[in-house]
Protein backbone atom coordinates (compact mmCIF):
# COMPACT_ATOMS: atom_id res chain seq x y z
CA UNK A 1 0.00 0.00 0.00
CA UNK A 2 2.96 2.04 0.25
CA UNK A 3 4.11 2.08 -2.65
CA UNK A 4 0.73 3.19 -4.49
CA UNK A 5 0.66 6.18 -1.85
CA UNK A 6 3.96 7.45 -3.04
CA UNK A 7 2.94 6.89 -6.23
CA UNK A 8 -0.04 8.88 -6.27
CA UNK A 9 2.40 11.86 -4.43
CA UNK A 10 4.32 11.67 -7.68
CA UNK A 11 1.53 12.12 -10.05
CA UNK A 12 -0.22 14.89 -7.54
CA UNK A 13 3.17 16.66 -7.77
CA UNK A 14 3.81 16.15 -11.32
CA UNK A 15 0.31 17.36 -12.28
CA UNK A 16 1.12 20.28 -10.03
CA UNK A 17 3.87 21.29 -11.71
CA UNK A 18 2.93 20.70 -15.37
CA UNK A 19 -0.13 23.00 -14.39
CA UNK A 20 2.08 25.59 -12.98
CA UNK A 21 4.09 25.56 -16.25
CA UNK A 22 1.46 27.20 -17.90
CA UNK A 23 0.53 29.62 -14.97
CA UNK A 24 4.30 30.56 -15.27
CA UNK A 25 3.84 31.67 -19.13
CA UNK A 26 2.11 34.70 -17.25
CA UNK A 27 3.61 35.25 -14.29
CA UNK A 28 7.06 34.01 -13.84
CA UNK A 29 6.62 33.43 -9.62
CA UNK A 30 5.00 30.39 -10.88
CA UNK A 31 8.52 28.49 -11.72
CA UNK A 32 9.03 27.92 -8.33
CA UNK A 33 6.09 25.70 -8.16
CA UNK A 34 7.06 24.14 -11.34
CA UNK A 35 10.47 22.98 -10.13
CA UNK A 36 8.99 22.05 -6.67
CA UNK A 37 6.35 19.69 -8.30
CA UNK A 38 9.05 18.33 -10.96
CA UNK A 39 11.70 17.34 -7.88
CA UNK A 40 9.05 16.06 -5.80
CA UNK A 41 7.21 13.89 -8.64
CA UNK A 42 10.87 12.06 -9.57
CA UNK A 43 11.70 12.09 -5.70
CA UNK A 44 8.41 10.28 -5.00
CA UNK A 45 8.30 7.79 -7.84
CA UNK A 46 11.75 6.84 -6.90
CA UNK A 47 10.84 5.95 -3.06
CA UNK A 48 7.67 3.95 -5.00
CA UNK A 49 10.49 1.72 -7.02
CA UNK A 50 12.48 1.74 -3.72
CA UNK A 51 9.29 0.37 -1.87
CA UNK A 52 8.95 -2.45 -4.61
CA UNK A 53 7.28 -1.34 -7.26
CA UNK A 54 7.42 -2.66 -10.92
CA UNK A 55 8.92 0.17 -13.10
CA UNK A 56 6.73 -0.84 -16.18
CA UNK A 57 3.53 -0.33 -13.98
CA UNK A 58 5.33 2.65 -11.82
CA UNK A 59 5.53 4.51 -14.84
CA UNK A 60 2.54 3.36 -17.03
CA UNK A 61 0.52 4.75 -14.19
CA UNK A 62 2.38 7.90 -13.73
CA UNK A 63 2.62 8.90 -17.25
CA UNK A 64 -1.32 7.90 -17.57
CA UNK A 65 -2.52 9.55 -14.63
CA UNK A 66 -0.39 12.76 -15.08
CA UNK A 67 -2.26 13.07 -18.86
CA UNK A 68 -5.61 12.11 -17.93
CA UNK A 69 -5.57 14.80 -14.84
CA UNK A 70 -3.67 17.78 -16.58
CA UNK A 71 -5.92 17.21 -19.45
CA UNK A 72 -8.68 17.67 -17.08
CA UNK A 73 -7.61 20.64 -14.92
CA UNK A 74 -6.19 22.57 -17.86
CA UNK A 75 -9.84 22.42 -19.17
CA UNK A 76 -10.95 23.62 -15.99
CA UNK A 77 -8.66 26.31 -14.88
CA UNK A 78 -7.65 27.41 -18.25
CA UNK A 79 -10.41 26.54 -20.47
CA UNK A 80 -8.72 24.40 -22.84
CA UNK A 81 -10.50 22.03 -25.42
CA UNK A 82 -11.32 18.46 -23.80
CA UNK A 83 -12.69 16.88 -27.16
CA UNK A 84 -14.47 13.44 -27.59
CA UNK A 85 -11.62 12.60 -29.66
CA UNK A 86 -8.92 13.83 -26.75
CA UNK A 87 -10.96 11.53 -24.07
CA UNK A 88 -11.03 8.65 -26.15
CA UNK A 89 -7.43 8.91 -26.31
CA UNK A 90 -7.01 9.44 -22.90
CA UNK A 91 -9.40 6.11 -22.19
CA UNK A 92 -7.07 4.07 -24.80
CA UNK A 93 -3.68 4.66 -22.38
CA UNK A 94 -5.11 4.08 -19.31
CA UNK A 95 -6.40 1.04 -20.47
CA UNK A 96 -3.40 0.23 -21.65
CA UNK A 97 -1.89 0.79 -18.42
CA UNK A 98 -4.49 -1.34 -16.87
CA UNK A 99 -3.35 -4.04 -19.33
CA UNK A 100 0.10 -3.74 -18.53
CA UNK A 101 -0.75 -4.01 -15.05
CA UNK A 102 -2.92 -7.08 -15.41
CA UNK A 103 0.56 -8.64 -17.15
CA UNK A 104 2.76 -7.74 -14.30
CA UNK A 105 0.79 -10.46 -12.23
CA UNK A 106 0.76 -13.15 -14.91
CA UNK A 107 2.13 -15.97 -14.17
CA UNK A 108 5.64 -17.08 -16.35
CA UNK A 109 4.79 -20.49 -18.56
CA UNK A 110 6.34 -23.52 -17.28
CA UNK A 111 10.29 -24.02 -17.99
CA UNK A 112 10.38 -20.08 -18.23
CA UNK A 113 12.50 -18.26 -15.42
CA UNK A 114 14.09 -21.17 -14.16
CA UNK A 115 17.68 -21.57 -14.43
Amino acid sequence: MRKWSLLACAIVSEVTGSLSLKAAMGQPAWYALVAVGYLGAFAALGAALRAGMALGVAYGVWGAMGVALTAGFAALLYGEPLTPVMLLGIACIIGGVVLVEFGSHARPRSGEGEA
